[in-house]
Order: structure tokens, then C-alpha cells, then sequence
């Protein structure tokens, strides 16, 4: 999962134009500077060609609830690139 994490970071500091960001798994769209609706759009874009992952609406929408952070993001991503763990 080390590997999914290390491009989920180089795509969330690309997205959000910061070269020093450095995701954690209980940050949220609150901790993140301009994290809206729209980058979370361009931020799920981008993972799904980054890490050849597609991603159904159901997930897209709960990945921006409340309780949402980016540990649940790298769990979901890391499943869908090996569905058999």
C-alpha cells in the first residue's frame, strides 16, 4: 500500500499546485487548502488516470462526506487496484 500512497501524494500536490504537501491518512478537504467541489473532481480525475482506477458515483460522492479523509481515499484506491485483499 506504501507504493499507492506515494502516488496519491504526487497527484494531490499536483492537483493542489504544492510541491510540499504532505498527505496524512485523517486529513480531510478541510485541512487542505482549496479543496472545493471542483478540485475534487479534478483530484478524482486525476487518481483515476495516475493510478488506473475507476471510480463508480456512489464512491466519488462519500470520498466528500464529513467522515471522508484521505486514509479511507488510499484504502479505497489500494482495494481497487488489488481486489483480491
Amino acid at each position: 500500500m506504501e507504493a499507492v500512497r506515494e502516488q496519491l501524494q504526487e497527484v494531490f500536490r499536483e492537483v493542489f499546485k504544492d510541491p510540499d504537501l504532505i498527505i496524512q491518512d485523517e486529513m480531510t478537504a478541510e485541512s487542505i487548502d482549496g479543496w472545493d467541489s471542483l478540485a475534487h473532481i479534478n483530484l478524482i480525475i486525476a487518481i483515476e488516470k495516475r493510478l488506473r482506477v475507476k471510480f463508480a458515483t456512489a464512491e466519488i460522492s462519500r470520498l466528500k462526506e464529513t467522515d471522508a479523509n484521505v486514509g479511507k481515499m488510499l484504502e479505497l484506491v489500494a482495494r481497487k487496484r488489488n481486489p483480491a485483499t
